[in-house]
């Protein structure tokens, strides 16, 4: 039964919403066919294995074929009633791997750079219906830098009032890393920061810098030391980091090191009072011993 609602809309398309199709004149009950999950990685690894999964729901409908594009073009077919059941296409970048790749799944070797792109599976229905499901994913291929970020620019020591000015660079990779700049293991203030500039290196990959400017301040120095790090990041794939760690100059440390003398100080002083109190008792103990001595001798 066709909702009231439905009834503004044309009859063909009444009975999509409702799961129905119209064959020669007879309303058929549409199977559901339905893409359950798909799952590619968003980031791999250059010359790395990749396996697609593309999940789906036949509900009792027949299988007609599993399709695979990157950027639009064909490169994996899967239709079990054909003889061979599985075609590959040539398309740049994608490598696949027969012998590991099934109805539901395809497996991609040693991907490139030229491997990165969209990704799509579509899965069809036998007929009448021929339904017809897809998604789609985006991947990038990484390559990864051959080393971690380096700083330059900085100095050993640093007092109150000195600018710091310092550059993190990233090794070349693709993309670029994300660089950012912590000050004592906190990220620093945006306003501190000078770029990101990326250059590319002419041989696809880029790198990245990021510099770091501020007016030294007490705030800065925990315990006379100033930790500066950098840390590069390149999605979920990877991350190194580089730290100098500075001192203050002696203004720095000037005063716990004060309250640390008076605390000393204070502890020498009441050690001395107690020293003197001991004394004086002693000598009273023995004036009382020899009055009492005196004083029996003389009975």
């Amino acid at each position: 039964m066709i909702p009231r609602e439905f009834a503004k809309f044309p009859r063909q398309l009444q009975l999509q919403l409702c799961g129905l199709k119209l064959y020669g004149g007879v309303v058929v009950v549409v199977v559901a066919l339905r893409m359950t999950s798909l799952q590619i990685p968003e980031h791999v690894v250059l010359n790395e294995t990749v396996r697609m999964q593309c999940n789906f729901n036949l509900d009792k409908e027949l299988l007609y074929s599993v399709k695979w594009y990157k950027d639009g073009h064909e490169f994996y077919r899967y239709t079990p009633r054909d003889a061979p059941m599985v075609l590959t296409f040539p398309v740049p970048g994608v490598n696949v791997n027969r012998d590991e790749s099934t109805e539901s799944s395809v497996v991609l070797n040693n991907v490139n750079l030229t491997s990165s792109g969209r990704y799509r599976c579509e899965v069809s229905g036998e007929a009448p219906a021929f339904e017809t499901v897809s998604d789609h994913g985006d991947m990038t291929v990484v390559v990864l830098p051959n080393e971690g970020p380096q700083i330059t620019g900085g100095r050993s020591k640093y007092q109150v009032g000195d600018v710091v000015h310092m550059n993190c660079t990233s090794a070349p990779s693709k993309p670029p890393a994300l660089l950012s700049w912590f000050i004592n293991d906190e990220p620093v203030n945006t306003d501190y920061l000078i770029g990101p500039n990326v250059v590319n290196e002419g041989n696809g990959l880029e790198t990245a810098r990021l510099g770091l400017k501020f007016r030294v301040a007490n705030k800065h120095f925990r315990r006379g030391d100033m930790k500066l790090k950098c840390l590069a990041t390149i999605a979920t794939v990877y991350l190194q980091s580089n730290e100098e760690s500075v001192e203050g100059d002696e203004s720095i440390l000037k005063t716990p090191i004060m309250e640390s003398r008076e605390t000393r100080a204070q502890s020498h002083t009441r050690e001395d009072l107690t020293n003197g109190s001991t004394s004086v008792a002693v000598q009273w103990t023995i004036l009382i011993v020899a009055l009492i001595t005196s004083i029996a001798v003389a009975r």
